[in-house]
């Protein structure tokens, strides 16, 4: 049940990084193309978001669209998301104002061009680094709403909702809360461990 359960908590994970990473850098990149109005309303209202903790904001994600694990992971891509539009955001207008942007703009580079081809490859770091945070945040997040039965139902070998029901069997079997407890906490090590890794790699 415990390596059954890994696919559930550390694999679903990833999947939900993806598809937060994805739209997240989507929107965060061309919001740091617009001016104005728009740019100003975005930045407030991520600043809004940013400072709810994640955990809150999906148990109340969860909360309206009624509790499962489909809709846990639609809550947590939904709470992650805003996180990489603000790395992102900042990122492509740091890198915007350097001189080399400049001086594509003025070989005749059109912003995208410059986004895809110049921009992107020097903000990867930032990204996988966030993408790491994330995931971490993830498998949290995952595990604690399956602990609080907002998540996967019991009967899922998820490792939250097994420490969950291990509880009434914690003074007879006590593995039975350890063990899935150990396994999220190796989970996160691993994923900011090999996160710290490809940093490095990447700087190289």
């Amino acid at each position: 049940r415990l390596m059954h359960g890994a696919s559930l908590t550390f694999g679903l994970s990833f999947v939900v990084v993806i598809i937060s990473l994805c739209i997240g850098v989507f929107i965060g990149s061309l919001s740091a193309l617009t001016k104005g109005l728009k740019s100003s309303f975005l930045n407030h209202f991520l600043d809004v978001i940013l400072s709810i903790p994640s955990l809150l904001l999906a148990i109340v994600i969860v909360a309206i669209l009624g509790p499962g694990l489909d809709n846990t992971l639609w809550a947590i891509v939904m709470v992650l998301i805003p996180q990489f539009v603000h790395i992102t955001r900042n990122a492509v207008k740091e890198e915007f104002e350097k001189d080399y942007v400049m001086a594509s703009r003025l070989d005749g580079a059109s912003s995208l061009r410059i986004l895809h081809y110049s921009v992107f490859p020097n903000i990867v770091e930032k990204i996988v680094v966030q993408a790491t945070l994330a995931q971490s945040a993830a498998i949290l997040d995952i595990a604690a709403l399956g602990f609080l039965g907002l998540g996967a139902p019991i009967p899922l070998p998820e490792w939250g909702a097994m420490l969950a029901s291990g509880f009434d069997l914690f003074y007879i079997a006590p593995w039975t809360v350890y063990l899935p407890g150990l396994a999220i906490l190796m989970a996160v090590i691993a994923t900011n461990l090999v996160g710290e890794g490809l940093r490095h790699a990447i700087k190289l």
